[in-house]
């Protein structure tokens, strides 16, 4: 659905952080190509304005401009995805252990970025 939606516009905004994930996040400029979605016919922009912000930046935004959130956030779910991939995590795991738990390795990412893995 996501990429049938980004075949219509020029641009889209994510909340990706570099301290999500020291693997795969930690070259991410706030100003990119997707090469997950963009073609030759229609290169896609992709803004992270978020880029460079911890949780605590992101969370003291949140209180301080009062934006509504996921409520799942106050059961343990610190980073939310479809509902197979996502539960709660377990007190002192990293906020994405709760997604992809079944997948070994740490180089993890679902289809919306999957730009940001390095081919081998």
């Amino acid at each position: 659905p996501l990429k049938r939606k980004l075949a219509h516009v020029d641009a889209w905004i994510t909340g990706q952080r570099k301290d999500q994930s020291l693997d795969t996040r930690q070259d991410i400029p706030e100003v990119q190509i997707d090469t997950a979605f963009s073609t030759a016919e229609h290169p896609l922009i992709k803004f992270n304005p978020l880029i460079n912000w911890s949780s605590a930046q992101v969370w003291d935004y949140i209180e301080a401009y009062q934006v509504p959130y996921n409520e799942l956030h106050e059961k343990g779910y610190t980073s939310i995805g479809c509902e197979p991939c996502t539960r709660a995590i377990l007190p002192n795991e990293h906020e994405r252990a709760g997604r992809w738990w079944w997948e070994s390795g740490a180089k993890k990412e679902c289809g919306l970025h999957a730009g940001n893995l390095k081919k081998s």
